[in-house]
């Protein structure tokens, strides 16, 4: 049964590939390719293969019924991939941060007749879920939040389980010798063990002012704890070693599957 759900998941990660190539090349029939949010997101399921083990492995096909959001979805290539794979998906992102206000979604949705919904929200207010949910991906989302406490407090009352990546850091800024603009000149300290995040300033982390928090790897561990999830499993890519809250060569990912500790769904 383990061999089994161990092949299914790696047979999963590898339609997602193949899936991956149709969904561009019916995009690019919908509209030019600067409309479309540059990054992929569907190679996630590549970590998200490495990150699954032991009995988690058997998560995504035993979860019934399946149904999940992607939240922070971009264009929703992960929703429209898991619709294909009999999951019930929604896509819950806000138009004034997405890459081309959640019109590439709508777009793509529509053209193709999915019945993935598309729940505009603004996580950085004091929201509500509507629905509730097996599972919530949150693949690169955390660090763009204002409150990432709160939000994740509030999915915890929603969702029986979540995978989450976002960027953390291990040192408090990049080697002396990489140090430049407005990145501080100040002796760089380890960060890893202590549970803190720091939080950026607006042109700090490629130039994006949707980039807040970036949190270390005891403070990701410690928030997650604090807003009532047990984490199942964890892993880091990327340069761990050296990671940092602002160079691109020192781009370290936690991805982490957690369930929460609320009564169930």
């Amino acid at each position: 049964m383990v061999m089994e759900n161990d092949d299914y998941l790696k047979a999963l990660r590898d339609r997602a590939a193949a899936y991956a190539v149709t969904l561009q090349s019916k995009r690019y029939e919908l509209a030019k390719p600067e409309f479309w949010y540059p990054y992929g997101s569907i190679s996630n399921f590549v970590h998200i293969e490495m990150l699954l083990t032991g009995t988690n492995r058997n998560l995504l096909c035993e979860i019934d019924p399946k149904r999940a959001a992607d939240i922070g979805a971009a264009d929703g290539d992960m929703s429209f991939f898991l619709e294909q794979e009999g999951w019930d998906m929604t896509i819950i992102d806000n138009p004034s941060t997405n890459w081309n206000g959640l019109k590439g979604a709508k777009l793509f949705r529509d053209a193709t007749g999915s019945r993935v919904r598309i729940e505009e929200m603004d996580l950085d207010s004091q929201f509500r879920l509507s629905e509730t949910y097996q599972l919530v991906f949150m693949m690169g989302i955390l660090y763009h939040l204002k409150n990432p406490f709160y939000f994740l407090e509030q999915l915890s009352k929603s969702a029986m389980y979540a995978i989450i990546s976002t960027r953390i850091m291990r040192w408090s800024g990049p080697a002396e010798q990489q140090i430049t603009g407005s990145h501080s000149r100040g002796t760089r300290q380890l960060m890893e063990h202590l549970p803190v995040a720091y939080l950026l300033g607006p042109n700090e982390c490629n130039n994006d002012r949707t980039n807040y928090w970036i949190f270390s790897d005891a403070g990701l561990r410690r928030i997650l704890d604090r807003a009532q999830w047990d984490i199942k499993d964890y892993r880091i890519i990327g340069d761990a070693h050296e990671a940092d809250p602002f160079t691109a060569e020192h781009d370290a990912r936690a991805f982490c599957l957690v369930q929460s500790r609320r009564p169930p769904l």
